[in-house]
């Protein structure tokens, strides 16, 4: 089962951009049939229209959550969610929902959301990947707290609430304690990504991770990037992308 015609609902056109991007990337053959930014736009596309293979749907529009779609358009097709905000993944599982995405979405995991969907459509409906999402989200995470670093003749702890950020300099992983000190870390960032408290640390690119409170000021830079001044470090600009701008700016003020 191949997914070929998709709705997009999202409301802030460069993270509408980025997902048509992905999408086309990793199935090059799919058909994006629409961009909706609101709720009222989405009703009347669906109203006059086939309905799609799949429903690439943000949960936060401009007039409102988009749940309220359900409640004017029966929707039979199946939804993968996209949002900055983890806290309506128990009532998104309550609609036609297959995956719950975080911004800003990584190639990897709408990968994984695509290939769950086109699994569950050979066998069964998608009740059974939608369950088992859910208890992802209703399950607590154990996020890293501490890591044991290598130190002199033995090792160390270091605990993540000492910590400004993580960097990659020539190809190795380090953190900036905020003592000062400079630490060796051996996961890679994408590891790390995976592993910290996503309300603590952000990835603001590939060479850094942020902890939240490392941030000084957030100043805007050019084609609508954003440009992080760190704390303890004023000399070191960190460039967010125009991507990921709306999530940083989300995480900052959750």
């Amino acid at each position: 089962m191949k997914t070929n015609k998709i709705l997009i609902i999202e409301d802030e056109k460069p993270n509408a951009d980025r997902l048509k991007r992905l999408l086309l990337k990793l199935r090059p053959s799919v058909e994006i049939l629409s961009v909706e930014d609101s709720i009222s736009s989405a009703v009347k596309w669906l109203e006059n229209n086939n309905a799609p293979d799949i429903i690439m749907m943000d949960i936060r529009l401009s007039d409102g959550l988009s749940f309220e779609i359900f409640n004017r358009f029966e929707i039979k097709s199946p939804v993968i969610f996209t949002t900055a905000y983890d806290e309506y993944a128990v009532k998104a599982f309550k609609y036609n929902s297959v995956d719950y995405l975080l911004k800003p979405i990584e190639e990897e995991e709408l990968e994984d959301a695509l290939k769950r969907y086109e699994s569950s459509m050979e066998t069964a409906p998608f009740l059974g990947t939608a369950i088992e999402g859910l208890l992802n989200y209703i399950q607590p995470k154990d996020y890293r707290k501490r890591f044991l670093l290598a130190h002199r003749d033995g090792y160390k702890t270091v605990l993540t609430e000492d910590i400004l950020y993580f960097y990659t300099e020539h190809g190795v992983s380090k953190t900036m304690l905020k003592t000062g000190a400079i630490e060796t870390v051996p996961q890679t960032l994408e590891e790390l990504e995976k592993q910290l408290d996503p309300k603590e640390f952000f990835r603001a690119n590939r060479q850094f991770i942020i902890h939240i409170d490392s941030v000084l000021q957030v100043l805007n830079h050019f084609n609508g990037k954003l440009k992080l001044e760190l704390k303890k470090h004023p000399e070191i600009d960190v460039i967010v992308s125009r991507e990921k701008a709306s999530a940083l700016k989300t995480w900052m003020d959750y």
